[in-house]
């Protein structure tokens, strides 16, 4: 799918891209991505910033399959990480 795009360390997903086929919900290697439908209430906010990051214009689209970051696991249960987020 073409509807991904990275940020320096992080991946959003392109609203009106994304054809909702789901497949990428399984794929992720830490669990970060739902269904909208299946979006936790305290993930809600996400959906806002999803779509505003998707749309940054040095945010590149992923256009071929990555392995994962080499720290992704030590991530994966770390609590508020919008403070770590980096726009560019």
């Amino acid at each position: 799918m073409d509807c991904f795009r990275q940020g320096p360390n992080f991946l959003v997903i392109v609203p009106d891209d994304c054809i909702d086929c789901s497949m990428c919900v399984p794929e992720c290697p830490v669990g970060a991505i739902y269904n909208e439908i299946d979006l936790p209430d305290e993930q809600r906010h996400f959906v806002e910033i999803n779509a505003r990051l998707a749309a940054h214009p040095e945010w590149q689209p992923i256009t071929r399959s990555q392995a994962p970051l080499p720290e992704h696991e030590q991530w994966r249960d770390v609590a508020n990480k919008l403070e770590f987020l980096k726009l560019a």
